[in-house]
């Protein structure tokens, strides 16, 4: 009886609301308690709380059960991915907080951030030209570890990427964002900024208004976001 309950409650097909923008969006409580989860975890680093993985841990890993319902397998191990940074964060955060000498909120180097800046063009570039060949193979994996688990598990109809260059950046993006966001980084959020924006610009070409809202909210956050690690990173260095 239990174990039917969180499943229905976990199921994409449990509407919490319907809304009626553009081609209508069915909002999911899966999803919703899964976004403000997401937008918890990005407000409370912005506020420099360590905690603020817990909140990343659980957005991942309900929206990890997200696509695995709607067959995303490629989304899905990017989802373990994140998982895995959530951990790391909680780790290098929780450690810095019981140490004078810990992670404190900095800028990269100039030679850093060339580098990163570099090294993503050219990762976004390599990615928009493969994408449908790297998320098909990430979703044969994904769907060859499921088989040892569940075997009626098939493989779904895959589709070409409509928008190759704008996926690709935002993948690329949020790795570099997510990594950046575990050391401390200023520039984390200033990376945040520019994913957000770009995923307003797909979600709305994707008629999908509902989600471009959510990201304008993003946007905001981000923003709050960097103001606020600027003052911290210009205080830690006067220190």
């Amino acid at each position: 009886m239990m174990f039917d309950m969180i499943a229905h409650l976990l199921s994409i097909n449990t509407v919490l609301y319907h809304f009626n923008l553009g081609v209508g969006y069915s909002l999911s409580y899966i999803e919703a308690v899964g976004t403000i989860f997401g937008l918890l975890c990005i407000w409370y680093a912005s506020k420099e709380k360590f905690f603020n993985f817990y909140f990343g841990l659980i957005n991942v890993t309900l929206f990890a059960i997200i696509f695995y319902q709607i067959q995303l397998y490629a989304n899905l191990l990017l989802q373990i991915f994140f998982f895995v940074m959530n951990l790391y964060g909680l780790y290098a955060w929780g450690k810095s907080t019981s140490s004078d000498d810990g992670l404190k909120i900095r800028w990269l180097s100039k030679p850093q951030l060339i580098l990163t800046i570099i090294a993503s063009l050219i990762a976004i570039g390599i990615l928009a030209n493969f994408i449908n060949l790297f998320f098909n193979t990430l979703t044969l994996i994904a769907v060859k570890l499921m088989q040892l688990v569940i075997p009626s598990i098939a493989m779904p109809a895959l589709q070409p990427d409509p928008y190759p260059l704008m996926d690709a950046a935002v993948t690329i993006l949020s790795i570099v964002a997510m990594v950046q966001m575990t050391r401390k980084l200023v520039e984390n959020w200033i990376v945040w900024v520019i994913i957000d924006l770009i995923s307003i610009v797909l979600y709305a070409k994707q008629g999908v208004y509902f989600m471009a809202l959510e990201y304008v909210l993003l946007t905001a956050i981000a923003l709050n976001g960097t103001i606020e690690w600027i003052k911290a990173a210009r205080k830690n260095n006067e220190g």
